[in-house]
């Protein structure tokens, strides 16, 4: 299934635990409860804008983008964070009022069973959506994976509470269990915000892909042979890197472009979805990348 397909797939999954959370919360009155279903709300607009910008993401280079789109899903996880704050303050205000107003809670049982029954399905999905992130780098689907793996912890925090609640008949846990979940979904808040800045500010890319990378132009450096000025950055679910390879300067145009591309085929299958651009120079020529009347 394509990234399209999943981020799809989440937003009938987000209708559908909406649903059942909802009614969990209406048959309990309990906030904890009603702390889940809003982030399921946050879900289903998460996913939905996720999948807006995984579509503009997969258009190819125009002519006032050259370079390609891929940079799009970022402003979908940065989109996620802020909604996922915007839940958790709006369950913190919920909370305070149930705090200082407690009323009795009702037909727990009923209320839990539907909201585990909506955590079974955001669950499959996000183990699923995640696996499917690594494969293919898509900063989206895993930040709306991640996200749908917040919302089965809250959850369990909730069963869990309303369980105490339901033993001890203390309802002030109620509405503090709502906080600590908020505190909790906030966190992952920042960390998407968090990823989704750094990713448009080009981050460089992972120790792993740079690993990878050394390793291959180790494989391919020798006396008349070798590479500097590496730098890595990521877009989205495409990769990039810009070196230059230093060769002896009696070498023939064609025979150097024959070992740049045997480095650039060398580099892509180390590294899925990378694209490398590398600039031929003679061994004793070096490459002034600092120019004196740049201001910075």
């Amino acid at each position: 299934m394509q990234v399209s397909g999943y981020l799809k797939l989440s937003v009938a999954v987000a209708l559908a635990t909406i649903a059942l959370k909802t009614a969990a919360w209406w048959v309990s009155g309990s906030v904890g409860l009603l702390s889940d279903a809003l982030e399921s709300l946050v879900n289903l607009a998460g996913a939905t804008f996720a999948l807006a910008m995984v579509t503009i993401a997969a258009r190819p280079p125009d002519d006032d983008h050259p370079y390609g789109h891929h940079k799009a899903e970022y402003f979908s996880s940065g989109f996620e964070g802020v909604l996922i704050g915007a839940a958790a303050l709006a369950i913190v205000w919920t909370a305070v009022q149930r705090l200082l107003n407690p009323q009795p809670l009702e037909a727990l049982g009923l209320g839990l069973a539907l909201s585990v029954l909506a955590s079974v399905l955001n669950g499959a999905l996000a183990w699923s959506m995640l696996r499917k992130a690594r494969e293919v780098h898509s900063v989206a689907l895993e930040g709306d994976a991640r996200h749908l793996m917040t919302d089965v912890w809250t959850t369990a925090g909730v069963v869990l509470g309303l369980g105490a609640v339901a033993a001890t008949g203390w309802t002030w846990l109620d509405p503090l269990l709502a906080i600590a979940v908020a505190a909790n979904i906030l966190r992952e808040g920042l960390r998407l915000v968090r990823r989704s800045v750094g990713g448009l500010m080009d981050e460089a890319l992972d120790a792993r892909s740079q690993a990878a990378i050394q390793q291959v132009l180790d494989g391919f450096a020798h006396p008349a042979i070798r590479f500097d000025h590496l730098t890595t950055r990521r877009a989205g679910q495409r990769r990039f890197a810009d070196l230059h390879m230093h060769m002896p300067a009696g070498w023939t145009l064609r025979r150097a472009a024959a070992l740049r591309g045997e480095v650039e085929q060398a580099l892509m299958s180390a590294v899925p979805g990378l694209r490398a651009t590398i600039q031929l120079l003679p061994m004793d020529v070096e490459a002034h990348l600092d120019d004196p009347r740049d201001p910075t």
